[in-house]
């Protein structure tokens, strides 16, 4: 006999049972800025990630994978709210999302990363005192698991938006990272000196302004969507994360590419073709440190991606 069957039909049911999917007009309000992620989203994207190289022929002991991406996310809606107990201040409910991101190689289609994972509203509180936040919850085959939380920015634009540059430049463990525009001293991260400690063939469409910063690809894709295809950005609603407490890893990834640092930035970007038709678009930009042989080796992932159901 189930909960609700224990209870005589004359006797209202706890409301703690009361779990029940709201209306979607309600749903998508407790989502808050996460409301328009709902649905099946595909695009392409950028992978600069300098990995261990074990052979002992690598001076460095790097080698630089540079992969062009194919990517799709599929977020689906957590319909029922998440109850937080409080023991020092009330309950919160939490609403959130669930996705699941693969991408696979550019060129050859074949599988480079799966990730499932959570994005969560989170309502403001008094114990500790916070405002509203989202936090991003994510699984890696690899063996991490990452929790980043952070706040929302929103925009108004009828223009390119200004993108910060992305570092790829190693430095000192715990260290901070070079300023924009410093000089690479790896050879593996110059195109202009052969390597082969890097992708080979390097993708044609990988140049060396997206390896010094791979969000020169995100530019590039907004000028040309506005300069050549007559699109207008019209709104970006930014949800900006970063890791909370560090990364859990397996043994074998704390030893030999411990990774405990993640920063991203997820925008979506309500676009409007040269019909007037509106459509949304999503950029992100992700950078998370590997660190080995003392140094901090930026792993940056960008992408665009659409919403096409």
């Amino acid at each position: 006999m189930n909960d609700m069957q224990s209870f005589p039909l004359t006797t209202k049911a706890p409301n703690t049972l009361r779990r029940a999917v709201p209306s979607q007009v309600a749903t998508a309000d407790r989502l808050g800025a996460l409301r328009d992620l709902p649905g099946f989203w595909e695009g392409s994207g950028f992978s600069l990630i300098a990995r261990p190289d074990y052979s002992g022929r690598s001076k460095n002991g790097v080698f630089l994978q540079l992969n062009l991406l194919h990517e799709t996310i599929e977020f689906t809606t957590i319909g029922s709210p998440v109850f937080n107990r409080g023991s020092v201040q009330e309950d919160i409910a939490i609403y959130g999302v669930t996705y699941l991101h693969r991408v696979t190689d550019g060129i050859y289609g074949g599988a480079l990363h799966i990730e499932p994972g959570m994005w969560l509203n989170i309502p403001a509180t008094t114990a500790p005192k916070a405002n509203a936040s989202i936090a991003r919850l994510g699984t890696i085959p690899h063996g991490n698991a990452f929790c980043t939380v952070g706040f929302v920015q929103h925009a108004v634009f009828d223009k390119v938006p200004d993108i910060p540059p992305a570092n790829t430049v190693p430095f000192d463990i715990d260290g901070q990272p070079p300023a924009p525009g410093s000089k690479n001293p790896y050879p593996e991260y110059d195109l202009s000196i052969a390597s082969e400690f890097r992708t080979s063939p390097v993708p044609a469409v990988i140049t060396q302004a997206m390896i010094d910063d791979p969000n020169q690809m995100l530019r590039d894709t907004l000028n040309q969507q506005v300069m050549e295809e007559g699109l207008t950005l019209k709104r970006i609603t930014r949800l900006i994360t970063s890791t909370a407490g560090g990364i859990a890893n397996i043994p074998f990834i704390t030893t030999n590419a411990n990774t405990l640092d993640l920063d991203s930035v997820f925008a979506i970007e309500t676009v409007v073709d040269a019909l007037g038709n509106e459509f949304l678009q999503l950029q992100y930009s992700q950078t998370g440190l590997l660190n080995f042989g003392g140094k901090s080796f930026p792993h940056v992932t960008v992408g665009t991606l659409i919403k096409a159901f």
